[in-house]
Protein backbone atom coordinates (compact mmCIF):
# COMPACT_ATOMS: atom_id res chain seq x y z
CA UNK A 1 0.00 0.00 0.00
CA UNK A 2 1.10 3.56 -0.62
CA UNK A 3 1.80 5.83 2.32
CA UNK A 4 -0.61 8.69 2.64
CA UNK A 5 0.38 12.01 4.11
CA UNK A 6 -1.80 14.29 6.19
CA UNK A 7 -0.91 17.88 6.97
CA UNK A 8 -2.47 19.02 10.24
CA UNK A 9 -3.26 22.58 11.21
CA UNK A 10 -2.22 24.01 14.58
CA UNK A 11 -5.80 23.79 15.88
CA UNK A 12 -5.59 20.01 15.49
CA UNK A 13 -2.27 19.88 17.34
CA UNK A 14 -3.69 21.90 20.22
CA UNK A 15 -6.69 19.56 20.49
CA UNK A 16 -4.39 16.53 20.47
CA UNK A 17 -1.74 17.85 22.80
CA UNK A 18 -3.37 20.19 25.33
CA UNK A 19 -4.21 19.16 28.90
CA UNK A 20 -7.90 18.53 28.20
CA UNK A 21 -9.43 15.13 27.43
CA UNK A 22 -8.86 14.25 23.78
CA UNK A 23 -12.15 14.13 21.90
CA UNK A 24 -13.04 10.84 20.17
CA UNK A 25 -12.60 12.02 16.56
CA UNK A 26 -9.13 13.39 17.33
CA UNK A 27 -8.21 10.20 19.14
CA UNK A 28 -9.44 8.06 16.24
CA UNK A 29 -7.47 10.13 13.73
CA UNK A 30 -4.31 9.87 15.83
CA UNK A 31 -4.72 6.13 16.45
CA UNK A 32 -5.47 5.26 12.82
CA UNK A 33 -2.57 7.37 11.55
CA UNK A 34 -0.15 5.68 13.94
CA UNK A 35 -1.55 2.19 13.37
CA UNK A 36 -1.28 2.40 9.59
CA UNK A 37 1.98 4.37 9.51
CA UNK A 38 0.41 7.39 7.87
CA UNK A 39 2.75 10.37 7.67
CA UNK A 40 1.49 13.33 9.70
CA UNK A 41 3.13 16.71 9.12
CA UNK A 42 2.93 20.25 10.41
CA UNK A 43 3.89 23.05 8.07
CA UNK A 44 6.95 25.20 8.65
CA UNK A 45 4.77 28.27 8.16
CA UNK A 46 2.69 27.25 11.18
CA UNK A 47 5.87 26.97 13.25
CA UNK A 48 6.97 30.43 12.07
CA UNK A 49 3.57 31.75 13.08
CA UNK A 50 4.06 30.41 16.59
CA UNK A 51 7.50 32.05 16.75
CA UNK A 52 5.74 35.40 16.40
CA UNK A 53 4.05 34.86 19.79
CA UNK A 54 5.57 37.41 22.20
CA UNK A 55 4.68 35.30 25.23
CA UNK A 56 7.88 33.28 25.68
CA UNK A 57 6.37 30.63 27.96
CA UNK A 58 3.38 29.98 25.72
CA UNK A 59 5.63 30.05 22.66
CA UNK A 60 7.91 27.41 24.17
CA UNK A 61 4.99 25.16 25.06
CA UNK A 62 3.49 25.43 21.58
CA UNK A 63 6.82 24.69 19.90
CA UNK A 64 7.31 21.62 22.10
CA UNK A 65 3.97 20.26 20.84
CA UNK A 66 4.93 20.83 17.22
CA UNK A 67 8.23 19.01 17.80
CA UNK A 68 6.34 15.72 18.04
CA UNK A 69 5.49 15.88 14.33
CA UNK A 70 7.41 15.91 11.08
CA UNK A 71 7.84 19.36 9.58
CA UNK A 72 6.89 20.10 5.98
CA UNK A 73 9.25 22.80 4.79
CA UNK A 74 8.24 25.91 2.88
CA UNK A 75 8.83 26.30 -0.84
CA UNK A 76 11.85 28.54 -1.36
CA UNK A 77 11.13 31.81 -3.11
CA UNK A 78 7.35 31.55 -2.74
CA UNK A 79 6.07 35.13 -2.52
CA UNK A 80 2.94 36.73 -1.14
CA UNK A 81 2.14 38.03 -4.63
CA UNK A 82 2.22 34.51 -6.07
CA UNK A 83 -0.03 33.22 -3.29
CA UNK A 84 -2.51 36.07 -3.78
CA UNK A 85 -2.76 35.24 -7.48
CA UNK A 86 -3.85 31.71 -6.57
CA UNK A 87 -5.76 32.13 -3.32
CA UNK A 88 -7.04 35.70 -3.26
CA UNK A 89 -6.25 38.73 -1.15
CA UNK A 90 -4.17 38.03 1.98
CA UNK A 91 -4.91 40.85 4.39
CA UNK A 92 -3.51 39.36 7.60
CA UNK A 93 -0.50 37.30 8.51
CA UNK A 94 -2.78 34.36 9.32
CA UNK A 95 -4.17 34.57 5.78
CA UNK A 96 -0.62 34.29 4.44
CA UNK A 97 0.00 31.19 6.58
CA UNK A 98 -3.26 29.63 5.37
CA UNK A 99 -2.40 30.28 1.73
CA UNK A 100 1.08 28.85 2.20
CA UNK A 101 -0.41 25.67 3.63
CA UNK A 102 -2.95 25.41 0.81
CA UNK A 103 -0.16 25.89 -1.72
CA UNK A 104 1.67 22.91 -0.24
CA UNK A 105 -1.50 20.86 -0.63
CA UNK A 106 -2.08 22.08 -4.19
CA UNK A 107 1.39 21.03 -5.40
CA UNK A 108 1.04 17.57 -3.85
CA UNK A 109 3.46 18.00 -0.93
CA UNK A 110 0.71 16.43 1.22
CA UNK A 111 -2.37 14.46 0.30
CA UNK A 112 -4.86 15.96 2.74
CA UNK A 113 -5.08 18.91 5.11
CA UNK A 114 -6.90 18.44 8.41
CA UNK A 115 -8.20 21.62 9.99
CA UNK A 116 -11.14 22.96 11.98
CA UNK A 117 -10.46 26.44 10.57
CA UNK A 118 -13.57 27.27 8.54
CA UNK A 119 -11.77 30.11 6.80
CA UNK A 120 -9.31 27.59 5.36
CA UNK A 121 -12.16 25.42 4.13
CA UNK A 122 -13.85 28.40 2.48
CA UNK A 123 -10.63 29.59 0.82
CA UNK A 124 -10.02 26.10 -0.57
CA UNK A 125 -13.58 25.93 -1.92
CA UNK A 126 -13.15 29.26 -3.71
CA UNK A 127 -9.88 28.06 -5.26
CA UNK A 128 -11.10 24.72 -6.62
CA UNK A 129 -13.51 21.92 -5.80
CA UNK A 130 -10.66 19.43 -6.15
CA UNK A 131 -8.65 21.16 -3.43
CA UNK A 132 -11.73 21.58 -1.24
CA UNK A 133 -12.28 17.80 -1.26
CA UNK A 134 -8.82 17.38 0.23
CA UNK A 135 -9.33 19.84 3.10
CA UNK A 136 -11.04 17.85 5.83
CA UNK A 137 -12.54 18.42 9.22
CA UNK A 138 -11.02 16.06 11.78
CA UNK A 139 -14.18 13.93 11.97
CA UNK A 140 -14.09 13.41 8.20
CA UNK A 141 -10.35 12.71 8.27
CA UNK A 142 -10.84 10.08 10.97
CA UNK A 143 -13.63 8.45 8.96
CA UNK A 144 -11.58 8.54 5.75
CA UNK A 145 -8.66 6.80 7.46
CA UNK A 146 -11.01 4.16 8.84
CA UNK A 147 -12.66 3.66 5.45
CA UNK A 148 -9.28 3.43 3.75
CA UNK A 149 -7.72 0.84 6.00
CA UNK A 150 -10.57 -0.84 7.87
CA UNK A 151 -13.60 -0.48 5.56
CA UNK A 152 -15.68 -3.23 7.12
CA UNK A 153 -15.63 -1.47 10.49
CA UNK A 154 -17.19 1.78 9.29
CA UNK A 155 -20.79 2.07 10.53
CA UNK A 156 -23.44 3.33 8.14
CA UNK A 157 -25.08 6.23 9.91
CA UNK A 158 -28.83 6.52 10.23
CA UNK A 159 -31.20 9.41 10.47
CA UNK A 160 -34.13 8.36 12.64
CA UNK A 161 -37.26 10.32 13.44
CA UNK A 162 -38.18 10.42 17.12
CA UNK A 163 -40.23 12.57 19.46
CA UNK A 164 -38.29 15.02 21.63
CA UNK A 165 -39.50 13.36 24.83
CA UNK A 166 -37.55 10.19 23.97
CA UNK A 167 -34.18 11.98 24.09
CA UNK A 168 -32.28 12.23 27.37
CA UNK A 169 -31.82 15.94 28.05
CA UNK A 170 -29.01 15.12 30.48
CA UNK A 171 -26.86 13.86 27.58
CA UNK A 172 -23.54 15.73 27.38
CA UNK A 173 -24.43 16.38 23.73
CA UNK A 174 -26.54 19.30 25.00
CA UNK A 175 -23.86 20.89 27.22
CA UNK A 176 -22.82 23.51 24.67
CA UNK A 177 -26.46 24.47 24.09
CA UNK A 178 -26.91 24.94 27.82
CA UNK A 179 -23.79 27.08 27.97
CA UNK A 180 -24.98 29.36 25.19
CA UNK A 181 -28.61 29.41 26.30
CA UNK A 182 -29.07 29.14 30.10
CA UNK A 183 -32.81 28.52 29.72
CA UNK A 184 -32.28 25.64 27.31
CA UNK A 185 -33.52 22.93 29.69
CA UNK A 186 -36.67 24.91 30.43
CA UNK A 187 -37.28 25.53 26.72
CA UNK A 188 -36.77 21.85 25.98
CA UNK A 189 -39.33 20.77 28.58
CA UNK A 190 -41.92 23.49 27.91
CA UNK A 191 -41.72 23.47 24.12
CA UNK A 192 -40.09 20.34 22.78
CA UNK A 193 -41.33 17.73 25.24
CA UNK A 194 -44.78 19.15 25.98
CA UNK A 195 -45.46 19.69 22.27
CA UNK A 196 -43.78 16.36 21.42
CA UNK A 197 -41.84 18.10 18.68
CA UNK A 198 -40.50 15.77 16.00
CA UNK A 199 -36.73 15.38 15.82
CA UNK A 200 -34.24 13.80 13.45
CA UNK A 201 -31.36 12.14 15.25
CA UNK A 202 -28.14 10.43 14.28
CA UNK A 203 -26.42 8.05 16.67
CA UNK A 204 -22.79 7.00 16.27
CA UNK A 205 -21.51 4.14 18.43
CA UNK A 206 -24.65 4.53 20.58
CA UNK A 207 -23.81 8.20 21.23
CA UNK A 208 -26.03 11.04 20.07
CA UNK A 209 -24.02 12.64 17.27
CA UNK A 210 -26.50 14.87 15.45
CA UNK A 211 -29.90 16.40 16.10
CA UNK A 212 -32.49 18.50 14.29
CA UNK A 213 -35.64 19.72 16.02
CA UNK A 214 -38.32 20.90 13.61
CA UNK A 215 -41.56 22.85 13.90
CA UNK A 216 -44.36 23.71 11.50
CA UNK A 217 -45.25 27.40 11.25
CA UNK A 218 -47.40 29.71 9.16
CA UNK A 219 -46.88 33.25 7.95
CA UNK A 220 -48.93 34.64 10.84
CA UNK A 221 -46.68 33.05 13.48
CA UNK A 222 -43.06 32.98 12.41
CA UNK A 223 -39.72 34.77 12.71
CA UNK A 224 -39.09 34.20 9.01
CA UNK A 225 -39.09 37.37 6.91
CA UNK A 226 -41.03 35.69 4.10
CA UNK A 227 -44.59 35.06 5.28
CA UNK A 228 -45.60 31.92 3.42
CA UNK A 229 -48.48 29.62 4.34
CA UNK A 230 -46.43 26.51 5.06
CA UNK A 231 -43.08 27.06 6.79
CA UNK A 232 -40.60 24.57 8.21
CA UNK A 233 -38.62 25.97 11.13
CA UNK A 234 -35.41 24.21 12.08
CA UNK A 235 -35.30 25.26 15.71
CA UNK A 236 -32.19 23.23 16.53
CA UNK A 237 -29.45 21.94 14.22
CA UNK A 238 -26.52 20.52 16.09
CA UNK A 239 -23.69 18.11 15.39
CA UNK A 240 -21.56 16.89 18.27
CA UNK A 241 -18.19 18.70 18.11
CA UNK A 242 -16.21 15.46 18.18
CA UNK A 243 -18.34 14.06 15.34
CA UNK A 244 -18.47 17.26 13.34
CA UNK A 245 -17.60 17.20 9.68
CA UNK A 246 -19.09 17.73 6.26
CA UNK A 247 -20.63 14.28 5.99
CA UNK A 248 -22.69 14.27 9.16
CA UNK A 249 -23.95 17.84 8.75
CA UNK A 250 -24.80 17.14 5.12
CA UNK A 251 -26.58 13.93 6.08
CA UNK A 252 -28.89 15.90 8.38
CA UNK A 253 -29.36 18.73 5.89
CA UNK A 254 -30.34 16.25 3.18
CA UNK A 255 -33.15 15.13 5.45
CA UNK A 256 -34.35 18.73 5.75
CA UNK A 257 -34.20 19.44 2.02
CA UNK A 258 -35.85 16.19 0.92
CA UNK A 259 -38.54 16.51 3.60
CA UNK A 260 -39.37 20.13 2.74
CA UNK A 261 -39.51 19.39 -0.98
CA UNK A 262 -41.56 16.22 -0.76
CA UNK A 263 -44.03 17.71 1.73
CA UNK A 264 -44.65 20.89 -0.27
CA UNK A 265 -43.30 23.45 2.18
CA UNK A 266 -43.01 27.00 0.87
CA UNK A 267 -40.04 27.90 3.05
CA UNK A 268 -37.52 26.45 5.46
CA UNK A 269 -35.54 28.64 7.83
CA UNK A 270 -33.07 28.48 10.67
CA UNK A 271 -31.39 30.97 12.98
CA UNK A 272 -27.66 30.85 13.65
CA UNK A 273 -25.04 33.06 15.25
CA UNK A 274 -22.21 34.34 13.04
CA UNK A 275 -19.63 32.13 14.79
CA UNK A 276 -21.51 29.03 13.56
CA UNK A 277 -19.67 29.49 10.29
CA UNK A 278 -19.46 25.79 9.36
CA UNK A 279 -23.25 25.43 9.57
CA UNK A 280 -23.81 28.71 7.73
CA UNK A 281 -21.40 27.71 4.95
CA UNK A 282 -23.19 24.38 4.51
CA UNK A 283 -26.61 26.04 4.42
CA UNK A 284 -25.50 28.67 1.91
CA UNK A 285 -23.95 25.99 -0.31
CA UNK A 286 -27.44 24.55 -0.74
CA UNK A 287 -29.26 27.82 -1.30
CA UNK A 288 -30.08 29.29 2.11
CA UNK A 289 -29.69 33.06 2.25
CA UNK A 290 -29.21 35.46 5.15
CA UNK A 291 -32.37 37.55 5.25
CA UNK A 292 -32.22 39.37 8.60
CA UNK A 293 -30.30 39.86 11.83
CA UNK A 294 -32.11 39.71 15.17
CA UNK A 295 -31.46 42.14 18.01
CA UNK A 296 -29.03 39.75 19.72
CA UNK A 297 -26.97 39.33 16.53
CA UNK A 298 -28.50 36.00 15.55
CA UNK A 299 -28.88 35.56 11.79
CA UNK A 300 -31.99 34.33 10.00
CA UNK A 301 -31.29 32.11 6.99
CA UNK A 302 -34.13 31.17 4.65
CA UNK A 303 -34.60 28.95 1.65
CA UNK A 304 -37.76 28.96 -0.50
CA UNK A 305 -39.17 25.76 -1.99
CA UNK A 306 -41.43 25.26 -4.99
CA UNK A 307 -42.70 22.51 -7.24
CA UNK A 308 -42.43 24.74 -10.30
CA UNK A 309 -39.94 24.20 -13.08
CA UNK A 310 -36.69 26.15 -12.66
CA UNK A 311 -34.89 27.91 -15.49
CA UNK A 312 -31.23 28.69 -16.01
CA UNK A 313 -30.22 32.28 -15.30
CA UNK A 314 -27.44 34.36 -16.78
CA UNK A 315 -24.25 34.55 -14.78
CA UNK A 316 -24.72 31.15 -13.12
CA UNK A 317 -23.81 27.70 -14.31
CA UNK A 318 -26.50 25.04 -14.48
CA UNK A 319 -24.72 23.11 -11.73
CA UNK A 320 -24.68 26.17 -9.48
CA UNK A 321 -28.41 26.71 -10.04
CA UNK A 322 -29.10 23.04 -9.29
CA UNK A 323 -27.00 23.14 -6.13
CA UNK A 324 -28.81 26.16 -4.74
CA UNK A 325 -32.25 24.74 -5.64
CA UNK A 326 -31.44 21.18 -4.56
CA UNK A 327 -33.11 18.73 -5.03
CA UNK A 328 -34.78 20.45 -8.01
CA UNK A 329 -32.70 20.80 -11.16
CA UNK A 330 -32.72 22.54 -14.52
CA UNK A 331 -34.04 20.67 -17.55
CA UNK A 332 -33.96 22.39 -20.93
CA UNK A 333 -32.87 21.66 -24.49
CA UNK A 334 -29.19 22.16 -23.61
CA UNK A 335 -29.10 19.89 -20.56
CA UNK A 336 -28.03 16.39 -21.46
CA UNK A 337 -28.94 13.08 -19.82
CA UNK A 338 -26.91 9.89 -19.41
CA UNK A 339 -27.43 6.36 -18.15
CA UNK A 340 -24.60 5.17 -15.90
CA UNK A 341 -24.57 1.37 -15.43
CA UNK A 342 -23.36 0.22 -12.03
CA UNK A 343 -22.68 -3.22 -10.58
CA UNK A 344 -24.43 -4.47 -7.47
CA UNK A 345 -21.49 -4.19 -5.05
CA UNK A 346 -20.75 -0.58 -5.95
CA UNK A 347 -24.44 0.26 -6.05
CA UNK A 348 -24.79 -0.99 -2.47
CA UNK A 349 -21.86 1.15 -1.34
CA UNK A 350 -23.17 4.31 -2.98
CA UNK A 351 -26.84 3.79 -2.15
CA UNK A 352 -27.15 1.89 1.13
CA UNK A 353 -30.74 3.19 1.38
CA UNK A 354 -31.67 0.81 -1.42
CA UNK A 355 -29.99 -2.31 -0.11
CA UNK A 356 -32.28 -5.21 0.67
CA UNK A 357 -33.93 -4.46 4.02
CA UNK A 358 -33.95 -8.17 4.89
CA UNK A 359 -30.24 -8.14 5.55
CA UNK A 360 -29.71 -7.61 9.30
CA UNK A 361 -26.72 -5.24 9.11
CA UNK A 362 -28.97 -2.62 7.54
CA UNK A 363 -31.07 -2.51 10.73
CA UNK A 364 -28.62 -0.93 13.12
CA UNK A 365 -30.67 0.79 15.81
CA UNK A 366 -30.60 4.55 15.69
CA UNK A 367 -30.78 4.51 19.49
CA UNK A 368 -32.65 2.83 22.27
CA UNK A 369 -35.76 4.87 21.62
CA UNK A 370 -35.82 4.37 17.85
CA UNK A 371 -36.73 1.30 15.91
CA UNK A 372 -34.79 -0.07 12.94
CA UNK A 373 -34.19 2.38 10.12
CA UNK A 374 -32.70 2.12 6.68
CA UNK A 375 -29.19 3.47 6.36
CA UNK A 376 -28.65 7.05 5.32
CA UNK A 377 -26.01 8.78 3.24
CA UNK A 378 -24.95 12.18 2.01
CA UNK A 379 -25.66 14.35 -1.03
CA UNK A 380 -22.22 14.69 -2.62
CA UNK A 381 -20.95 11.43 -4.05
CA UNK A 382 -18.24 10.02 -6.28
CA UNK A 383 -18.42 7.09 -8.71
CA UNK A 384 -15.53 5.37 -10.49
CA UNK A 385 -15.69 3.63 -13.84
CA UNK A 386 -13.86 3.07 -17.12
CA UNK A 387 -16.72 3.72 -19.48
CA UNK A 388 -15.31 5.20 -22.70
CA UNK A 389 -18.30 7.49 -23.21
CA UNK A 390 -17.98 11.19 -22.54
CA UNK A 391 -20.31 12.94 -20.14
CA UNK A 392 -21.77 16.38 -20.67
CA UNK A 393 -21.01 19.59 -18.83
CA UNK A 394 -21.71 20.15 -15.11
CA UNK A 395 -25.46 20.04 -14.55
CA UNK A 396 -25.96 17.03 -16.81
CA UNK A 397 -28.49 14.50 -15.50
CA UNK A 398 -27.23 11.05 -14.49
CA UNK A 399 -29.55 8.03 -14.31
CA UNK A 400 -27.94 5.16 -12.43
CA UNK A 401 -28.82 1.72 -13.79
CA UNK A 402 -28.24 -1.19 -11.42
CA UNK A 403 -27.28 -4.30 -13.39
CA UNK A 404 -28.44 -7.83 -12.84
CA UNK A 405 -28.10 -8.66 -9.16
CA UNK A 406 -29.09 -11.19 -6.53
CA UNK A 407 -31.08 -8.67 -4.52
CA UNK A 408 -33.81 -6.32 -5.67
CA UNK A 409 -33.88 -3.90 -7.30
CA UNK A 410 -32.23 -5.69 -10.22
CA UNK A 411 -31.82 -4.43 -13.80
CA UNK A 412 -33.48 -1.10 -13.09
CA UNK A 413 -32.93 2.64 -13.03
CA UNK A 414 -32.71 3.39 -9.32
CA UNK A 415 -31.27 6.86 -8.70
CA UNK A 416 -30.76 10.24 -10.32
CA UNK A 417 -27.82 12.57 -9.86
CA UNK A 418 -26.54 15.91 -11.14
CA UNK A 419 -23.04 15.96 -12.57
CA UNK A 420 -20.57 18.22 -10.78
CA UNK A 421 -17.38 17.35 -12.63
CA UNK A 422 -15.43 14.53 -14.27
CA UNK A 423 -11.72 13.89 -13.80
CA UNK A 424 -9.37 11.12 -14.89
CA UNK A 425 -7.08 9.23 -12.52
CA UNK A 426 -3.88 7.77 -13.93
CA UNK A 427 -2.71 6.11 -10.71
CA UNK A 428 -4.01 4.85 -7.38
CA UNK A 429 -2.64 8.04 -5.87
CA UNK A 430 -4.75 10.09 -8.30
CA UNK A 431 -7.82 8.08 -7.31
CA UNK A 432 -7.15 8.70 -3.64
CA UNK A 433 -6.83 12.45 -4.16
CA UNK A 434 -9.73 12.84 -6.59
CA UNK A 435 -12.19 10.90 -4.44
CA UNK A 436 -11.05 12.77 -1.34
CA UNK A 437 -13.41 13.02 1.60
CA UNK A 438 -16.29 11.54 -0.44
CA UNK A 439 -14.62 8.16 -0.82
CA UNK A 440 -16.48 4.95 0.05
CA UNK A 441 -13.58 2.88 -1.26
CA UNK A 442 -10.72 1.32 0.67
CA UNK A 443 -7.17 1.63 -0.61
CA UNK A 444 -7.26 -2.02 -1.65
CA UNK A 445 -10.37 -1.34 -3.73
CA UNK A 446 -8.76 1.72 -5.29
CA UNK A 447 -5.63 -0.28 -6.08
CA UNK A 448 -7.71 -2.96 -7.78
CA UNK A 449 -8.68 -0.44 -10.46
CA UNK A 450 -5.02 -0.41 -11.61
CA UNK A 451 -5.32 3.13 -12.89
CA UNK A 452 -2.51 4.09 -15.25
CA UNK A 453 -1.57 6.54 -17.96
CA UNK A 454 -2.78 4.08 -20.61
CA UNK A 455 -5.80 2.90 -18.63
CA UNK A 456 -7.19 5.88 -16.68
CA UNK A 457 -10.20 5.67 -14.39
CA UNK A 458 -13.07 8.11 -14.75
CA UNK A 459 -13.92 9.89 -11.49
CA UNK A 460 -17.49 11.21 -11.55
CA UNK A 461 -18.43 13.66 -8.80
CA UNK A 462 -22.14 14.39 -8.53
CA UNK A 463 -25.06 15.32 -6.30
CA UNK A 464 -27.61 12.63 -5.49
CA UNK A 465 -31.01 14.12 -6.40
CA UNK A 466 -33.27 11.31 -5.23
CA UNK A 467 -34.18 7.67 -5.67
CA UNK A 468 -36.70 6.63 -8.31
CA UNK A 469 -39.65 5.13 -6.45
CA UNK A 470 -40.42 2.55 -7.61
CA UNK A 471 -37.30 1.83 -9.68
CA UNK A 472 -37.86 1.63 -13.44
CA UNK A 473 -37.47 -2.04 -14.31
CA UNK A 474 -35.89 -3.32 -17.51
CA UNK A 475 -39.30 -4.40 -18.82
CA UNK A 476 -40.72 -0.94 -18.21
CA UNK A 477 -37.66 0.72 -19.73
CA UNK A 478 -38.29 -1.27 -22.86
CA UNK A 479 -42.02 -0.60 -22.90
CA UNK A 480 -41.31 3.14 -22.60
CA UNK A 481 -38.68 2.72 -25.34
CA UNK A 482 -36.03 4.28 -23.10
CA UNK A 483 -34.07 1.12 -23.89
CA UNK A 484 -34.71 -0.41 -27.29
CA UNK A 485 -32.38 -3.37 -26.95
CA UNK A 486 -30.03 -4.88 -24.41
CA UNK A 487 -29.34 -2.77 -21.29
CA UNK A 488 -26.19 -0.63 -21.60
CA UNK A 489 -22.81 -1.94 -20.52
CA UNK A 490 -21.23 1.49 -20.56
CA UNK A 491 -22.40 5.10 -20.20
CA UNK A 492 -24.92 6.04 -22.89
CA UNK A 493 -26.71 9.28 -23.61
CA UNK A 494 -30.48 9.60 -23.51
CA UNK A 495 -31.75 12.03 -26.11
CA UNK A 496 -35.07 13.55 -27.06
CA UNK A 497 -38.13 11.53 -26.08
CA UNK A 498 -36.06 8.89 -24.28
CA UNK A 499 -34.76 11.51 -21.84
CA UNK A 500 -38.20 13.03 -21.48
CA UNK A 501 -39.80 9.64 -20.75
CA UNK A 502 -37.20 8.84 -18.11
CA UNK A 503 -37.69 12.20 -16.40
CA UNK A 504 -41.48 11.94 -16.46
CA UNK A 505 -41.34 8.49 -14.87
CA UNK A 506 -39.17 9.60 -11.95
CA UNK A 507 -42.17 11.05 -10.07
CA UNK A 508 -40.08 13.42 -7.97
CA UNK A 509 -43.06 15.65 -7.20
CA UNK A 510 -41.78 18.77 -8.94
CA UNK A 511 -41.94 19.96 -12.52
CA UNK A 512 -38.91 19.19 -14.69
Amino acid sequence: MSTRSYLIDTNIIIALEDHHTVKPAYATFSQQAAKHKVNVFVHEAARDDILRDKNAIRRGISLSKLAKFQVLQKVKGLTKETLEQRFGKLKKHNDLVDATILHALSIGAADFLVTEDHGLHERAQKYSSDLARRVLFVADAAQLLTTTYEPRDVPIRHVAEVSAHTIQISDTFFDSLREGYPDFNQWWHEKCISERRPCWVVYDDDELAGLIVRKDETGTNTDATQKYDKILKISTFKVSPEKRGIKLGELLLKKVLWFAQKNHYDLAYITAYPDQDALIALLEFYGFQKTATKADGELILERAFSNLRIERTSGSSVYEIDRKNYPRFVVDDDVRGFVVPIKEDYHDMLYPDLRDARQPDFFRDAGKEAGPKRAGNTIRKVYLCRSPSNLGSPGSILFFYKGKSEEEPSQALTAVGILEEVAFAQSTKDLMLLTGGRSVYSEVELSDYKASLFSPVKVINYLLVDYIDPPISLDELRSLRIFTGHPPQSIVELKGQKLRSALDRCNFGFDI
